[in-house]
């Protein structure tokens, strides 16, 4: 790195502050497994890191067929995971003390460490992201799992925030179906017949943020603006959890891809997972 490069990084906004909650918003996370909170980050901090993100989002994009030839869940979004990695402008954004705090009192721990990042970048006229639980993906047994989701423009009321299940976080593993067509029908009809009350907080700014439990049922509605609906996402998961037996194809892939080298039954803490908050 160049004295310059350098330089440019270490004027790049630090977002170790804390982001004060209220015992009412803890309580309300816990109990609905979903929360919005407003602010997280302002706006000059999003004006500068915004763009290094979207810039890399596009460098890393390889989707290159028009959304009419894709799937249901390449029409949801562009993914691209752990954009840390490559690049340290963005590990500052990530890593940010501010949020894994917030993470960390949400769920009541003295500590986390990053799962992965993942930017969504729900292009013009993509499709609905279907009903699902992330925690399927992850061979951790615990429900102290949390993931931050950050609009880092504008959204409308149009496009909206994602959609929760309140309280189904409770009932903890529902089923293993990934993120599909089927998940969808079959989630709506479970969501329906629990009779559980279904909400979105709706238009959201730059900086605003929801947070939700990893057994938390979500979707999202389509996009049907002409604009990019661009998105950050940190997975946060409590210090000190131990590795669990994958129980799918799914949770052997993310334990090869984010927790490599490590088996079963070991701690959850390999070299991509840093702890981002400790109280202690």
């Amino acid at each position: 790195m160049s004295n310059l490069e350098a330089n440019q990084i270490h004027a790049l906004p630090w977002l170790e502050d804390s982001y004060a909650l209220s015992q009412e918003q803890q309580a309300s996370y816990q109990r609905d497994g979903h929360i919005v909170l407003r602010g997280v980050a302002n706006e000059a901090e999003i004006n500068i890191y915004e763009p290094i993100i979207s810039d890399l989002v596009k460098k890393l994009n390889n989707q290159d067929k028009p959304l009419d030839q894709r799937d249901t869940y390449g029409k949801a979004f562009i993914q691209i995971s752990n954009l840390w990695e490559q690049s340290e402008a963005i590990q500052r954004f990530v890593f940010a003390k501010r949020f894994a705090k917030i993470a960390a009192d949400l769920m009541g721990v003295d500590g986390v460490r990053m799962y992965h990042d993942q930017a969504l970048y729900k292009e013009p006229h993509g499709g609905h992201t279907p009903w699902h639980q992330d925690q399927i993906y992850w061979p951790l047994d615990t429900d102290k799992t949390i993931t931050m989701w950050m609009p880092l423009v504008p959204i409308s009321e149009a496009v909206g925030s994602m959609t929760f299940a309140s309280q189904s976080h409770l009932l903890g593993y529902i089923n293993k179906m990934v993120i599909s067509d089927e998940s969808h029908r079959t989630l709506a009809g479970y969501i329906e017949g629990k009779g559980f009350e279904t909400k979105s907080h709706g238009a959201m700014a730059a900086g605003d943020a929801t947070f939700h439990a990893g057994w938390t049922l979500h979707s999202a509605p389509g996009n049907p603006t002409d604009t990019m609906r661009k998105v950050m996402t940190v997975i946060y998961y409590a210090d000190g959890l131990q590795i669990a037996e994958p129980d799918s194809k799914a949770r052997e892939s993310d334990l090869k891809r984010w927790f490599p080298g490590l088996q079963p039954g070991e701690l959850a803490a390999s070299e991509l997972n840093p702890l981002l908050y400790s109280r202690k």
